[in-house]
């Protein structure tokens, strides 16, 4: 199938200078298997962790008072799958992914999200970083505005979604009593993560964001 080159880099904004990398980030694994080939599974791992540098540089120049958990959540929110999802439906290049018509692909899976993040590389390795990041940042639903009113919720969600217990919290106080620090240590999935703050709660939602992020991450690369 002829894949159509210069219709899909007039939508992203970028030319390529190698076409065969475009073909790769455009080619599903269900195509591959039954044509052979390339497909783009290297590609979403390497762009994953391009989106994340780009996202997350951008916060830290745009948001100098953020705190970390803040910046944790927000990011979360930024390149989770629904975000990437929507930011493919605005380029409109959705129809142009290779896969096999035997094998079609539920666009409720993760295929859609992987191909902002294969695109991402693709340009990455052709263009450079700055040419990665002009594309993000110009086509990724990338805002100050996204709302991350209670990162405990959001991480309860993502559990009950998926038929786990709850999380588990532990909080340690340390200081003086007029300036005391907390620490928490949130628990789930096998998986831990510390945050603290100047009160109980700002230390909770410390670490449910980051736990949140990384449990979000290792699902990612599972898929």
């Amino acid at each position: 199938m002829e894949l159509p080159v210069a219709e899909i880099e007039a939508k992203i904004g970028y030319t390529f200078r190698n076409k065969n990398l475009l073909k790769e980030a455009f080619t599903h694994a269900s195509y591959t298997s039954r044509y052979g080939g390339r497909n783009n599974e290297r590609l979403e791992y390497l762009g994953d962790s391009v989106l994340q540098l780009v996202v997350t540089e951008w916060q830290y120049r745009k948001s100098p008072k953020a705190s970390e958990g803040e910046l944790t959540a927000k990011r979360q929110k930024i390149v989770c799958k629904n975000a990437l999802d929507s930011a493919v439906d605005a380029l409109d290049i959705w129809q142009y992914l290779l896969k096999s018509g035997r094998t079609e692909y539920n666009v409720k899976g993760k295929a859609k999200s992987s191909l902002f993040e294969a695109v991402t590389a693709a340009i990455y390795l052709d263009g450079g970083y700055k040419a990665a990041k002009k594309f993000i940042l110009e086509h990724g639903n990338i805002s100050l505005d996204i709302k991350v009113d209670n990162p405990k919720g959001d991480l309860k969600e993502f559990l009950e979604k998926r038929s786990v217990e709850e999380p588990r919290y532990e909080v340690v106080k340390t200081g003086k009593d007029n300036s005391p620090v907390f620490h928490c240590t949130a628990r789930a999935l096998g998986e831990s993560a510390a945050g603290e703050g100047r009160t109980k709660r700002e230390a909770e939602a410390t670490a449910a964001a980051r736990l949140l992020w990384e449990l979000s991450k290792k699902e990612r690369e599972k898929k």
